[in-house]
């Protein structure tokens, strides 16, 4: 079992390589919540994540047999990076098995950091097979990402950073994967004062946790489907499952929804970017999942901060509908002059902004005297989406809602 001894002999050897990453106190967060809330920001972490910490203790502990021939991993994200990092800081050779879609950015990444990548199969398991294949033929050290006592050591130097910063600390929220993370920062912190609180959260699309804890085994997922890549896991490791179980204090789960409302509002009132696995202890405070006091001190780990530009277009705009802040329309117009003007008066004169208007003659759904209309509204919040659709009833107007709104994908207005 993974012991504070462990976690503080790590902390030396983590921090020739990683940072010391900021404790901050959230004046919105705390207001919003109603208690007193910090936020690790582990996101700005060298390689943009807490893997570095993990990756670099292992090596650091290796003995020299097994650095020689050098390290092989498989992974398509942050542990790439980790491994590679840690490795080229400390003169060992390094090699990553990535999918073959794996994002350019991070392959490109892994690469800087001065691993060799190699490219293979549809997905992750696929890559890790391939590695696997690379340790036996090479005698390579094979690295892993969480199910490691020493990758978890490494990982738990952050449960220190947050207690000797903040040894008041009532609760910290820490997101769970495979369970390194989580195991590390438990561990220390328990270790330092039994007292404190550890709520670990996994996204409900990847939520194999809690129903193991309720089965009393450890339980594997046939599939996984969430915003947070990071922590897409179909199941915890054995040992990262054992720590959890005698550690943690409770596991609840958030929606990809609250995962995005999280996301943007850490970017719009904090100017804090992270990933979605990044984001899930604050989603988790801020939906309530778990019980606090007021004025509780609270510590979520933002643990991560490399989203894909694409990812992050589609989570800003669902954390935009999830909050009332777009809106997206359709209706059918009569095809005569002044028609869409009559309607977009409405739109403007109860202050919508209009993002975009799509006008369409083709299509088969409607008469041939009619005019299929699609308009993309920025909004100020639900209660202005109601008014908005509210008044275009009392027009007449037949409405459609596309994204946005409680009911979208239906008929709103008869």
């Amino acid at each position: 079992m993974l012991e504070l001894a462990d976690v503080l002999a790590a902390q030396d050897r983590v921090a020739e390589t990683s940072r010391d990453t900021p404790l901050v106190y959230s004046n919105t967060f705390s207001d919003m919540t109603g208690a007193d809330v910090h936020l690790k920001q582990e996101m700005l972490q060298r390689t943009g994540s807490f893997k570095i910490r993990g990756a670099t203790n292992r090596i650091a502990t290796l003995p020299e047999s097994d650095r020689e021939p050098g390290v092989v991993t498989a992974s398509a994200g942050n542990h790439a990076q980790g491994v590679a990092l840690a490795a080229s800081r400390m003169g060992v050779d390094s090699k990553v098995v990535m999918p073959e879609g794996a994002p350019i950015s991070k392959i490109q990444a892994t690469e800087d950091y001065g691993a060799e990548v190699i490219l293979h199969g549809v997905d992750y398991d696929a890559a890790a097979e391939h590695a696997r294949k690379l340790e036996r033929e090479e005698g390579r050290y094979y690295l892993p990402a969480f199910d490691d006592w020493e990758v978890m050591a490494g990982q738990g130097t952050i449960g220190l950073e947050i207690y000797e910063e903040l040894p008041e600390v009532d609760t910290v929220v820490v997101p769970i994967g495979g369970g390194g993370l989580i195991s590390g920062v438990a561990t220390a912190l328990k270790g330092k004062n039994s007292d404190v609180r550890v709520v670990g959260v996994q996204a409900e699309g990847a939520s194999s946790v809690a129903p193991s804890l309720d089965k009393g085994e450890r339980i594997e997922l046939d599939s996984v489907e969430t915003i947070a890549d990071g922590i897409a896991t179909r199941t915890t490791g054995k040992k990262t499952y054992q720590v959890i179980e005698e550690r943690v204090d409770e596991v609840v789960t958030v929606s990809d929804a609250e995962i995005a409302v999280a996301v943007t509002t850490l970017l719009e009132r904090s100017k804090t970017l992270t990933e979605g696995a990044g984001a899930v202890g604050l989603a988790a405070l801020l939906a309530d999942t778990f019980e606090y006091d007021e004025g509780e001190t609270i510590v979520p780990t933002l643990c991560g901060g490399n989203i894909d530009m694409n990812m992050l277009t589609t989570v800003i705009m669902r954390g935009l509908v999830e909050t009332g802040r777009y809106l997206r329309i359709r209706t059918v117009l009569p095809d005569r002059p002044g028609a869409l003007d009559g309607l977009l008066d409405i739109v403007s004169g109860k202050e919508a902004n209009i993002y975009a208007i799509k006008h369409d003659r083709t299509s088969r759904d409607i008469s041939m005297s009619s005019t299929e209309v699609e308009i993309d509204l920025e909004m100020r919040g639900d209660d202005h989406v109601t008014e908005v659709l509210e008044a275009l009833e009392s027009a007449g107007y037949e409405i459609e809602v596309l994204e946005g709104g409680e009911d979208a994908g239906t008929n709103m207005l008869p």
